[in-house]
């Protein structure tokens, strides 16, 4: 996820998220036990969608390994470039098409929402996920909007 400025801004500490904290992704569960067991390496994402609602954590939390890592080699950039004065605030999932258990492919259509000083914007989105050595990875976004 990435958008586009126009001047620079201050910098915003990226929000540090414990255990506890409410989980990003949007689910009704502590970071801990839900994006954060699988930024830790303690589980993998089970669905598209769970891949998805934990790389939009990992781009709050900043985790550049974690989105490397879950991104597909034939689509993955050398490096994330954190905007430091931009924060995600919020994650809607639109829908979903196959990304489960079975399937080798699989859409989620989203919304993100963000925030920079006073500014507040939207990132929709709808990207496609593929299997790639057994493991969800994030292919590439099929629309932007």
């Amino acid at each position: 996820m990435s958008r586009r400025r126009s001047a620079p801004r201050a910098a915003a500490p990226a929000p540090r998220l414990l255990p506890s904290s409410p989980c990003p992704c949007g689910l009704s569960a502590a970071y801990g036990d839900c994006c954060g067991r699988m930024h830790r390496g303690a589980a993998s994402a089970t669905t598209a969608e769970a891949l998805m609602r934990s790389r939009f954590s990992a781009f709050v939390a900043r985790d550049e390994a974690y989105l490397l890592r879950t991104w597909h080699p034939d689509t993955r950039p050398d490096s994330v470039d954190f905007d430091p004065a931009l924060r995600w605030t919020r994650l809607e999932v639109g829908g979903t098409t196959e990304g489960g258990a079975f399937h080798a492919e699989g859409t989620v259509a989203f919304r993100a929402y963000w925030s920079e000083g006073r500014e507040e914007g939207v990132l929709t989105e709808h990207s496609r996920f593929v299997r790639h050595e057994g493991a969800w990875v994030y292919l590439d976004a099929l629309s932007l909007g």
